[in-house]
């Protein structure tokens, strides 16, 4: 969808004489909500607000807008966008009063550019009525901490009548920016392992946490619903058996509430570590963090008023009631502010990964992929799931990736 332009200078931007602010959105589970919420906004708060979503990668998107002159007034995108579009394009907004209410907003040179949106948590989903109902005990995820104990509850599984009680979900981000991401986001140093791969100091085909995840993900293909047409398996469909208990198992986060919620669902769900036989301290973590970011465009195209409108915007998500319930009951989403720490979130695994940000047990997520990360090696891991590739094939297909792609700055 193609954004609105806007007026130059300080005089309105609509007809009506109302302030207008444009928002572009990239998370598209919470598209409607952003529309409705833009509505309501604007009748109560005398500002023109219109809300824009592209299936396009961000800077990809925001790209044409600029070559055009029509930005939008706020932008939502990854980490890594606020430090190449962001730090170009968007206004400083280190004298924010919110700024002091969370530990996430992204700093360049000192400056904050990036306001956080969400929380998100990824791991691996449980749907632990669909567990107890063939074991006959309760399920304790905690009690899983490694793959020799977690290949044995699915082989209990299997023998019960849960023939095949994983599912995994096929796309390319899902692979290659969630998935295989796990071995940057538990490294010790994320950076550090990333400039390894890129340089070669780090051998990926000989690395531990390499190999013990992918050691999992063979456990996962093995007890696969649809190993014998993996890439074929639609998201939506294994979102819905895993909703209604047809299977147990799930790589994912808390996004895909946004699917499970559409299905007739158990509240006995939740998210926890994948479970490796490899000996770490982040083994009983899972990977999560900030995960998208608005920053306020300084183009001359945007008026003061349309940047100040915006302002109270971010401050209206923070600070007013109407905005915190906006943020975590419309959206589900986990709020990275203080001043929303006594609203929670409604679903079970928003839910389960607010208790991993509670207790501490979260190790943030490696967000500096380059643009064509997920696309390229999801590719490459499509392949492997599809049984087409063997491990060292694979983990060459990363290695040569990173060799010949330039680190995102950040």
């Amino acid at each position: 969808m193609t954004g609105c332009g806007s007026s130059t200078g300080d005089s309105p931007a609509s007809d009506d004489g109302k302030v207008a602010i444009t928002i572009f959105n990239t998370k598209s589970e919470i598209q409607d909500q952003m529309v409705e919420m833009a509505e309501k906004y604007s009748k109560e708060k005398g500002v023109s607000v219109e809300v824009y979503y592209s299936n396009d990668p961000p800077a990809t998107h925001l790209s044409t807008k600029y070559a055009s002159d029509d930005p939008y007034t706020i932008s939502m995108v990854d980490a890594k966008n606020i430090t190449t579009l962001g730090a170009e394009h968007g206004i400083d907004l280190s004298d924010e009063k919110w700024v002091d209410d969370t530990e996430m907003e992204i700093r360049i040179d000192d400056k904050v550019y990036g306001f956080p949106v969400c929380v998100e948590g990824r791991g691996l989903m449980y749907n632990a009525d669909a567990i107890e109902k063939i074991t006959g005990k309760a399920f304790a995820p905690e009690s899983i901490t490694n793959l020799d104990e977690f290949e044995d509850l699915l082989e209990e599984l299997a023998a019960g009548g849960m023939k095949s009680p994983v599912g995994i979900q096929k796309e390319d981000w899902s692979l290659a920016a969630h998935y295989l991401a796990e071995i940057y986001d538990k490294a010790e140093n994320p950076d550090a392992y990333v400039e390894g791969l890129h340089d070669g100091s780090i051998n990926i085909a000989e690395d531990d946490s390499f190999n013990a995840l992918m050691d999992t993900f063979d456990v996962l293909m093995k007890y696969n619903y649809a190993k014998d047409s993996a890439v074929a398996a639609e998201r939506e469909l294994t979102e819905q058996k895993f909703a209604e208990g047809e299977i147990a198992f799930l790589y994912g986060g808390n996004w895909d509430w946004s699917l499970i919620n559409a299905y007739d669902y158990t509240e006995n769900m939740g998210i926890m570590p994948v479970p490796e036989n490899i000996e770490s301290d982040t083994k009983d973590q899972i990977a999560g963090g900030a995960t998208k970011f608005f920053y306020i465009d300084s183009s001359d195209e945007i008026s003061d008023k349309e940047r100040e409108a915006a302002r109270d915007f971010l401050n209206w998500l923070v600070y007013d009631e109407e905005g915190q319930k906006f943020v975590t009951e419309d959206c589900n989403m986990i709020s990275p502010f203080s001043t929303n720490s006594t609203l929670e979130v409604s679903d079970p695994l928003s839910k389960s990964v607010q208790s991993y940000l509670e207790a501490g047990k979260i190790t943030g997520m490696y967000d500096y992929q380059p643009d064509d990360y997920y696309t390229v090696v999801g590719a490459s891991f499509q392949k492997y799931l599809a049984g087409q590739m063997s491990r060292s094939d694979f983990a060459k297909d990363i290695q040569t990736y990173w060799k010949n792609t330039a680190l995102v700055e950040h």
